[in-house]
């Protein structure tokens, strides 16, 4: 495994503020927070996609990783190209990608064009591409935020697969419903700063920071 994931004084620009944070394999991690409060781009730092202003991210090895953003990109081509696409610059074998589709209950589309398929569809194509290089590390960008109700239930089980098969999932999310639904722990950040850590039940139960407490009410305002 790759993970612990290590976040030393980690910033960026006035977004992120330093933080340091330690990410192991296991349970699912949620981290919760408002609109504004800088999930994505600590997910992103996380990831590799951004460089931090200033301090040190660190993987205590190298190991396969993907990540699934609100609204994913979808190439030109049929929803099991897509995939083939992404066994393809892994260098995996490419007829994984049939197998992926069944996983999220796409087969039967595999041949349409990927673009028109509904959102939750294309959410479901984005995990496919995940699943097909079984990741380690699985990052999820408030995956479930423009869908409706039933595409969100569909997105969740999939997740929970992941989980099942022992990636591990850290999710971003300001929805508290569904990180009660998903969470193992919960990072509570709070204008780019994490005001608190700790299991989802205590976390949902006890909160130990006024503004996680008035967060869990919704009584804090909506980007802080």
């Amino acid at each position: 495994m790759m993970l612990p994931l290590r976040l030393e004084a980690v910033s960026f620009r006035n977004i992120i503020q330093p933080l340091s944070l330690e990410v192991e394999a296991g349970p699912s991690t949620v981290i919760l927070g408002a609109n504004g409060a800088g999930k994505s781009v600590l997910m992103r730092l996380m990831h590799g996609l951004l460089t931090p202003s200033s301090g040190t991210i660190r993987w205590n090895a190298k190991g396969r990783q993907a990540m699934v953003f609100q609204h994913p990109v979808m190439l030109r081509r049929s929803a099991l190209a897509n995939v083939v696409y992404a066994l393809r610059l892994a260098g995996e074998d490419e007829r994984l990608a049939v197998e992926a589709l069944k996983e999220v209950g796409l087969a039967h589309l595999a041949h349409r064009p990927a673009r028109v398929l509904s959102g939750g569809e294309q959410q479901r194509l984005a995990l496919a591409r995940a699943w097909a290089l079984h990741p380690e590390v699985l990052f999820l960008d408030e995956p479930t935020a423009s869908l409706d109700p039933s595409a969100t239930r569909e997105i969740e089980a999939i997740i929970r697969a992941f989980d099942a098969s022992g990636t591990k999932i850290v999710m971003a999310t300001h929805n508290l419903a569904q990180a009660r639904r998903l969470a193992d722990e919960v990072i509570y950040l709070h204008q780019g700063r994490v005001l608190e850590r700790a299991p989802a039940d205590r976390f949902f139960a006890q909160p130990a920071t006024p503004e996680a407490a008035a967060f869990i009410r919704g009584d804090l305002p909506w980007g802080c």
